[in-house]
């Protein structure tokens, strides 16, 4: 069923209702997410809190795990049984997996209404829409391609960031020497792939990121640049604890936080646990981009869609699509949970130091076309082809396959998930 369809059907149900005279119950929302770290669920309070202002219920459904496959799996259920949740925490290309499956509520009346098509970046909206039609309220803009260092081991290492890759290396060799752990990770499919998509960003550059991950081409994928980023992905295991596999990343953040490891390459939410921590960035830790990938931002984002839930929840739906693109709520939410705002025209002077550099280094990006989707986090490739990626990267991170096998297995998988 199309979006046009869904909209005519919605609102002949909504007719209906008013002919027959039917109550409304109270207005509520399910919602189907998957942040459960004490960051997240700090920032997610504020919007629970503005519904609850206007009278909406909120019905949590949280479905633990960081990269949203549990929670897709969740939603599967749950649509197959003909019971969607309200709104549904989603990712880039299983935003348009869903809308092509006609199951996706229509928002164009309220994008209109409230301006969205002037505030929301291209990049967002390319997700954000389907066939035309809004039918997710962007939430975020995360960038995965940071680096966070502890900032007591980093003074002991000198006081200088690294600027390059040859330069970090030779950071991690301090943190080693210092006695702690150089280089904190954790060996979850969707973490490999953070580190590498920023890997291959650093060794590579803007053009060999777009031919490599964006065109999957073929000579790039296992050509002499590819074959440098998997030996310098060889490189930063050696920088790992033996307890790495299976860590969640708060818990990677946690030992940057504490002084028990150096760095950690992750995505800006990172960042809502240092603030949680009651860190302050500068005099605790040091935000940086990847070294070797200043000037580019690699961009996932967090979206709200919302299911053709008919007539029982619309009002309570477009509540709650209009609260997450408030700009009071976007600063709310983004200063706790460490990304920045989805809209451009939030000001920056409630945000910390880190979140004004991210706002500013996206801004500079979309300008310059280096604002690019993120493999790992969904804005890159459709699951599939993520997913064949990631398992390569795994492979050869944790050292089941050697560079030489990633290299052939890699336009192999892609292939065959094609």
């Amino acid at each position: 069923m199309g979006l046009r369809s869904t909209r005519i059907l919605a609102s002949s149900g909504i007719m209906l209702a008013l002919l027959a005279g039917v109550v409304r119950a109270a207005d509520s929302v399910e919602v189907l997410h998957w942040w459960t770290s004490g960051s997240e669920a700090a920032a997610l309070n504020a919007l629970k809190t503005d519904l609850q202002k206007q009278g909406v219920t909120w019905k949590d459904m949280a479905v633990a795990g960081g990269s949203g496959v549990q929670a897709m799996t969740a939603l599967r259920a749950r649509v197959t049984s003909g019971d969607p949740p309200t709104a549904v925490q989603m990712l880039g290309f299983d935003i348009r997996d869903w809308a092509e499956m006609g199951v996706v509520a229509n928002l164009d009346d309220l994008a209109k209404k409230r301006g969205w098509d002037k505030v929301i970046p291209s990049a967002l909206q390319d997700f954000a829409k389907y066939d035309g039609h809004w039918i997710a309220a962007p939430v975020n803009i995360h960038s995965t391609n940071w680096l966070w260092i502890n900032k007591a081991a980093l003074d002991r290492a000198g006081g200088k960031p690294p600027e390059t890759f040859d330069q970090l290396i030779a950071m991690l060799d301090n943190f080693r020497s210092q006695g702690i752990i150089p280089l904190a990770h954790g060996g979850q499919p969707w973490q490999d792939g953070t580190l590498w998509e920023a890997v291959v960003l650093s060794i590579g550059g803007v053009n060999f990121y777009k031919k490599a991950i964006l065109e999957l081409d073929p000579a790039a994928l296992s050509g002499t640049t590819m074959r440098k980023v998997f030996d310098s992905m060889t490189k930063l295991k050696s920088y790992l604890d033996p307890g790495f596999s299976g860590r969640d990343w708060n818990v990677s953040t946690s030992l940057v936080i504490d002084g028990k490891a150096g760095a950690q390459e992750m995505g800006d939410w990172a960042k809502g646990e240092f603030i949680r921590a009651a860190k302050k960035p500068g005099q605790d830790f040091v935000c940086i981009r990847f070294p070797g990938t200043q000037g580019s931002v690699l961009f996932n984002a967090d979206q709200f869609v919302m299911f053709n839930v008919g007539d029982r929840q619309r009002d309570a739906q477009l509540k709650m699509a209009a609260a997450v693109e408030e700009p009071s709520f976007q600063i709310a939410f983004n200063t706790v949970k460490g990304s920045v705002p989805a809209r451009t025209d939030v000001p920056g002077d409630q945000f910390d130091d880190c979140a004004r550099k991210g706002m500013k280094d996206v801004a500079e990006a979309a300008a310059k076309g280096t604002l690019l989707g993120s493999l790992a986090h969904g804005y890159a490739q459709p699951s599939g082809i993520k997913g064949a990626i990631l398992d390569v990267v795994t492979q050869q991170l944790s050292g089941q396959i050697s560079t030489n096998e990633a290299l052939k297995r890699l336009p192999e998988a892609i292939a065959a998930a094609r």
